[in-house]
């Protein structure tokens, strides 16, 4: 029954093992390895283990290991030299400890299965161990090998009781060598978490094989899983006994792209963005596919699912709560799925209001005045007692979700968010409007106005004149004395600009039920007293035959009408920078462009290569949370369509955004500062730029993380990349960055802004910019999204109405109720209280967050090179620095986006956080 399938065939007589690894194809996660050692038929029923080691004469050394597992008991071997060696017998007898983790949180049945599997371990029939040395044995040209089982137990560590540990002992010859690679096979029948191997008894002391990886069961795939030694080696590099092993191990990850991945498999492969539509359930549910010619976008990890039914070309959906597939090693560990799982319940509890609301009348419900939304923070939503017993027979709630809803009525209730816990009234200024586009949670559209008269690039024959009705003199008279000519020369004029982005999209958007919206431009000037403010919006429909020029300039104005015109206006800007900030700054710049990036990583460069060490920590989760993304939140109906803007032309708008202003070369931030006319280039300020504006936090503090992570990632290839030639002749990477280009963002192959990757600068810029999308970017635009977005006047993701002219009926409502026209105007209390529960939930840090510059108690052993460990503590120490520079800066009082009455301090960027909603924190990677 616990037989195990042998691994590599070799000759059955002492003679030795004569073998060669055949060569390979790329197969769909299956080795056509030959391998290193088997069990021999007496032991499929527990006897003795017959370990086959080549050892350099050429000749046959057979190991044997009592099946009773004595001898396991006691302290481990001593590392200063063997456990024990025998002249005579030319042997030394070494010991791999193996850490398993279990689940933190057991239930019964967890329990039993483990005491099962720890059974099954201690008699020698749950895993099976190959020790692979680094030295070729000279008969066969592979790696020396000998086999054990794990036998008997260990004592659970004290600090951490979820994790188990086991042992396996080996009697190896003492020309062994260096152990370089270890075969794990699961006899199991499910697979386990294996978080290292660690053997003891070689001379050079502890040598460490880091894992943190889940091990297939046997009966899922016979192919035993590879775990390398935490040394780093370029290919080139690469011990002769590990070179094959290398390979194989890379190609058994890459798949062939055919068949429905299972959720047990770490295959990496790409597909199209076929996956968001739902034409089976609901023929408006249909959504285009994403990535081909016309619809460009980067490409997704696939799953394999069968076609849908209506739609051959769009793959079937997954229903939750059934998983969607990323390979394995790539789920939420147990205390993040812990923690998404409670604000997706949170999610749904604060839902379940606006929705019974629903139900109990016949539409959904707008707010009336701004007491209605002061309520979700100060006294919650209430519920009689027969309304909660009707709402949940109604909507048919699980029992878990009828306990909670009778235990308060004070249960559903919003924390306050940080815009206006110090001044409620902040959001209607504008100077808050103009400092959230340098210090909100979209900072990376303002730019500065270079070129004047603005002139759209559209068609003029579809979209009208491309003429800005922003005027030259209209702007000057907003400029309280200042030329307009002398703004410009001063750089005071700045202009965020989503007109040409959005006016494709208006038309479509319009007919949408309770949708409108313009294409916008807004002005903003920095007077001479040091403070920014938004003076002109632009606000355009298509062009119709009766209104061939439909567009619309509105100022701040100075009586009662204009000022209530001028907040609408500033919602209509806010509610499409929600979308494009929702949509193409954090979906699209950071999740979706940085998914190509991970599976080329896992496909083309191997675990033990430098570069594959530095940036694993930045892949951590990514997958997963897009994958649920594309599950419930960018699909077709999903939260984001509901509850912005742009509607079922979301991903489409997405995609129209990749086309016309993806690149990766203006990822970095010093490049898009100076695109944006943000910054300069100055080789004598810090970081080799100087900014426009002093007072711009998101720039000021992103360049310090920037820099820090710039010099540790020179710092960390320069070490391994001495020789100018190593970077060219890299195998493994140079197929990484072709895979990049060419299969992850394949619609932009040809563009010419790709950098070159022939040298160590190259593959520095390169990195660093993968690392700060994948941190520092990421946490900027995202972890403020409840902090900004949680009270919907400051930043509405949709508008419901269009602003009533004076020859429309609505004009005289307005009139006569401003602030209803306004309110009525904005997302309703369901649409809102559903973009709150998912901007908690997408703001909020786990307990298991892993930041930049900190390293995993249970990770640490990640490299085997005191000089890199020394760098990275040089990186951190950094990273400290930049905290402190930070806070100081929160308290300098001549940047006004950062201090004064009532203005919260910008914190984004400081590296380090706590658990929780915080508005702060930079974790390695896109996690949430």
């Amino acid at each position: 029954m616990f037989a195990v399938k042998p691994l590599y065939p070799f000759k059955s007589e002492v003679s030795g093992p004569v073998f060669r690894l055949p060569p390979l194809a790329s197969g769909d996660g299956r080795r056509s390895r030959a391998a290193v050692g088997r069990r021999s038929k007496d032991n499929r029923g527990g006897g003795r283990v017959r370990a086959v080691v080549s050892g350099g004469d050429n000749k046959t050394v057979e190991a044997e290991k009592p099946a009773d597992g004595k001898g396991l008991s006691g302290s481990l071997p001593s590392s200063s030299s063997s456990l024990s060696s025998s002249p005579s017998s030319g042997k030394i007898d070494v010991r791999a400890v193996i850490s398993i983790r279990k689940k933190i949180r057991q239930k019964l049945v967890d329990k039993v299965e483990d005491s099962l599997e720890s059974f099954k371990n201690g008699i020698g029939q749950g895993i099976m161990l190959q020790l692979v040395s680094e030295e070729v044995d000279p008969a066969t040209q592979s790696g020396k090998n000998i086999e054990s089982s794990v036998r008997g137990w260990l004592p659970n560590p004290t600090e951490h009781s979820y994790i188990a540990e086991y042992a396996a002992d080996f009697s190896v010859p003492q020309d062994f060598g260096c152990p370089g690679a270890v075969l794990i096979t699961n006899l199991h029948g499910k697979d386990f978490h294996l978080l290292e191997i660690v053997i003891h008894g070689f001379g050079e002391g502890p040598i460490h094989f880091p894992a943190n990886t889940w091990i297939h069961a046997q009966k899922n795939n016979p192919e035993s899983r590879i775990i390398f030694r935490n040394q780093a080696y370029l290919p080139l590099q690469t011990p002769a006994g590990l070179r094959d092993l290398r390979r194989e191990d890379l190609l058994s990850i890459r798949g062939n792209g055919k068949g429905e991945r299972k959720a047990h498999e770490r295959i990496y492969d790409y597909d199209l963005y076929n996956d968001l539509g739902n034409p089976d359930k609901d023929d408006d549910l249909a959504r285009p596919v994403l990535g081909g010619e016309e619809r460009p976008y980067p490409r997704r990890c696939r799953t394999g699912r069968p076609p849908m039914r209506t739609d051959p070309l769009c793959e079937s959906r997954i229903e939750k709560p059934r998983p969607v597939y990323v390979p394995r090693d790539e789920n939420f560990e147990e205390i993040k799925q812990n923690t998404f799982a409670a604000g997706r319940l949170k999610a749904l509890l604060h839902n379940l209001v606006p929705q019974i609301a629903a139900s109990l009348s016949s539409s959904d419900i707008p707010f009336k005045c701004f007491s209605d939304i002061d309520k979700l923070y100060n006294d919650g939503l209430l519920l009689k007692d027969e309304e909660r017993n009707e709402a949940t027979a109604t909507l048919a709630l699980a029992n878990l979700t009828r306990e909670v809803l009778t235990v308060g009525k004070r249960l559903l209730k919003y924390e306050i968010p940080n815009i206006i816990s110090r001044d409620r009234f902040s959001w209607l200024r504008d100077n808050e409007f103009a400092r959230q586009a340098l210090a909100g949670v979209n900072p990376v559209s303002i730019q500065i106005l270079k070129e004047f008269p603005i002139l759209s690039q559209l068609d003029p024959a579809v979209y009208g004149p491309p003429e800005s009705a922003l005027t030259k003199d209209l702007i000057e008279q907003e400029l309280h004395g200042m030329s307009f000519d002398r703004a410009i020369e001063e750089k005071r004029l700045f202009i965020i600009d989503y007109h040409d982005m959005l006016l494709p999209f208006v038309d479509k958007i319009n007919s949408l039920p309770d949708r409108k919206t313009y294409a916008s431009r807004t002005i903003l000037f920095y007077n001479p007293a040091g403070s920014l403010k938004p003076i002109a919006i632009e606000l355009s429909l298509p062009p119709t035959p009766s209104k061939p020029w439909n567009k619309r300039v509105y100022t701040q104005g100075h009586d009662a009408t204009a000022h209530w015109i001028w907040k609408q206006a500033k919602a209509h800007v806010s509610a499409n920078d929600g979308g494009i900030h929702q949509l193409v700054n954090h979906w699209l710049r950071t999740h979706a462009s940085m998914e190509p990036y991970i599976i080329a990583t896992h496909r083309q460069l191997s675990s033990m290569h430098p570069i594959y060490k530095l940036l694993h920590p930045h892949m951590r989760y990514t997958l997963e949370i897009n994958a649920l993304a594309r599950q419930s939140l960018i699909n077709g109906g999903g939260i984001i369509e509901a509850c912005f803007s742009p509607g079922k032309y979301a991903m489409e708008l997405s995609s129209a955004a990749y086309k016309s202003m993806w690149r990766f070369d203006m990822e970095a931030l010093p490049a898009d500062l100076i695109r944006r006319g943000m910054a300069v280039e100055d080789p004598s300020a810090p970081h080799g730029l100087r900014l426009v504006l002093e007072d711009y936090p998101y720039a000021d503090d992103g360049l310090l993380i920037w820099s820090a992570t710039k010099e540790w990632v020179e710092s960390y290839v320069d070490h391994f990349y001495s020789d100018p030639g190593s970077v060219k002749s890299d195998v493994e990477l140079q197929a990484w960055w072709d895979e990049i280009k060419n299969k992850g963002h394949c619609n932009k192959r040809n563009e010419p802004w790709w950098p070159k990757l022939d040298t160590k600068e190259d593959l520095c810029t390169i990195l660093t910019i993968i690392i700060w999308t994948a941190s520092g970017q990421h946490a900027a635009i995202n972890f403020g999204q409840y902090p900004f977005g949680g009270y919907v006047p400051n930043r509405p993701t949709l508008m419901r109405r269009l602003i009533p002219q004076e020859d429309e009926p609505e004009y005289e409502k307005f009139l006569l109720n401003p602030q209803n026209m306004f309110l009525t105007s904005l997302p309703t209390q369901l649409q809102a209280t559903k973009v709150m529960a998912v901007q908690d939930t997408l703001s909020t840090h786990s307990p298991d967050e892993e930041y930049l510059g900190q390293e995993n108690q249970l990770h640490g052993r990640w490299i085997n090179d005191r000089r890199v460990l020394e760098l990275f503590k040089t990186f951190s120490s950094k990273l400290e620095d930049v905290e402190k520079i930070i806070e100081q800066r929160n308290k300098d009082k001549r940047l006004k986006s950062r201090t004064g009455a009532g203005v919260p301090p910008y914190e984004l960027l400081l590296p380090s956080s706590g658990p929780g909603v915080t508005g702060r924190g930079i974790p390695n990677s896109i996690s949430i």
